[in-house]
């Protein structure tokens, strides 16, 4: 069976390894839950896409969204990499990360004054705009300071992305992007206010896309716009078409990032526009294979009428929870789980469940598993909305992460502890 990930991680005999590492040896040295990335598997997928860019004027911004661990971003940045952001808090990362703040973009719909002036500060390299009152607002900052804020404003082109809806992001009832028949007159707007440079145009369309039509679609419809904008005196720059690309979970085939490239070059050249800047804003794409879950198996809680189909529930009990990883939770995301180590007796149906007081809180559902209580289970696909996305339901500390470096393991963030989480609480008098 080829495992997502591969070739990076892969079986050894019976020992499950990333990057050469038994997985089972890390979660003993470490212990669990505990994320585990591959730094080359990273560099890989990054290199796909400058591979597929190279002769072009382009820059891949990392949406580091999808996972913001310092070592992350910095192996991102190390590697020539922009950023796209989408909070103050994303800015600092990637400043202390060591970060370009001229290779990064800033979008999201709700930016505060605060985190525009941050930004305008910094020196970013531009604004992915989303609404007028956004261009009036961050005109208003860019003045005050005496800038000129660069800035794109994100379209929304009405395009189906055959995505999840919670992360479709490319349809006119998302609240993201300025609706496509009121863009001319908002970039018309804009190019009007004195603290504004208009630099180019931004799509996103949504996340885990496996298919390249939407991608073309929604440029197409970008097309349009660039050429209406400029025929109305208004340049522009660049053109960006975000990111989404998806990855393989269970059967999933989508597109590789060089085919994905070539496609959008091609539709560039085939319009007259294969002369401008394209910026693209991966995130699943780049870590979403990367990286595992390793978690303990605490108990096995068998359905005493010895189910094996549906209509009862056989439980594995695991110390790796929904505040550990929430996709399965939030989106009933499926994600492969592997023992670290296989066993040769006979594999039965189990719910692989975590400690929280939810219902919900599972990780997998009906899996087929060989385990036993202390057995070292790993949750596949986990680099991606993992680590990110974590919190501290039920006063759990958030997990440790370590990043593989050919033969070198880094620690690259401590576990917490519980006195941690609530340091910052005040008992009153």
């Amino acid at each position: 069976m080829t495992l997502p990930g591969a070739p990076f991680l892969a079986r050894d005999g019976a020992d499950l390894r990333l990057e050469g590492h038994a997985l089972a040896d890390l979660a003993r040295r470490f212990g669990t839950p505990l994320y585990v990335y591959a730094r080359r598997a990273m560099l890989a997928a990054l290199q796909a896409y400058q591979h597929a860019l190279r002769g072009r004027p382009h820059l891949v911004c990392y949406a580091m969204k999808a996972n913001s661990s310092l070592a992350v971003l910095q192996t991102f940045a190390q590697a020539g990499c922009g950023f796209d952001i989408v909070s103050g808090g994303e800015l600092a990362r990637v400043l202390a990360a060591g970060g370009d703040p001229a290779r990064v973009v800033f979008s999201g719909v709700g930016k505060t004054r605060a985190e525009m002036r941050q930004a305008l500060l910094a020196g970013v390299r531009g604004f992915n705009v989303e609404s007028l009152g956004e261009l009036d607002r961050l005109d208003e900052e860019a003045r005050a300071l005496g800038r000129r804020a660069p800035v794109s404003l994100r379209v929304n082109p009405d395009v189906d992305a055959g995505t999840h809806p919670y992360i479709s992001t490319g349809l006119k009832d998302n609240k993201f992007g300025i609706a496509h028949g009121q863009a001319l007159a908002a970039y018309c707007h804009a190019a009007s206010l004195p603290g504004l440079q208009v630099v180019g145009i931004d799509c996103h369309i949504g996340s885990q896309i496996t298919q390249l039509e939407p991608y073309l679609d929604a440029l197409d419809r970008v097309l349009d716009l660039v050429e209406a904008v400029e025929a109305a005196g208004i340049p522009i720059h660049h053109v960006d078409v975000g990111g989404g690309l998806g990855i393989t979970y269970t059967d999933e085939q989508p597109p590789a990032a060089g085919e994905l490239v070539a496609r959008l070059l091609q539709r560039l050249d085939a319009r007259g526009h294969g002369r401008r800047e394209l910026l693209l804003e991966p995130g699943r794409s780049l870590v979403g294979n990367a990286g595992v879950l390793l978690t303990e198996v605490l108990y096995l809680k068998p359905d005493p009428e010895e189910y094996v189909g549906e209509g009862g529930r056989n439980f594995c009990i695991v110390d790796a929870a929904m505040n550990d990883l929430l996709r399965p939770a939030m989106y009933e995301a499926w994600m492969a789980i592997e023992p670290c180590v296989q066993r040769a007796t006979p594999p039965r149906r189990w719910d692989v469940v975590g400690p929280v007081c939810e219902s919900g809180d599972w990780l997998g559902r009906n899996r087929l598993l060989a385990v036993a209580s202390g057995d070292i289970l790993a949750v596949l696909s986990a680099g991606a909305y993992g680590m990110a996305m974590a919190s501290n339901y039920n006063t759990r500390p958030r997990a440790a992460e370590v990043m593989l470096d050919g033969e070198q393991v880094h620690l690259i963030r401590e576990r917490e502890t519980v006195q941690a989480l609530f340091a910052q609480e005040r008992l009153i008098p």
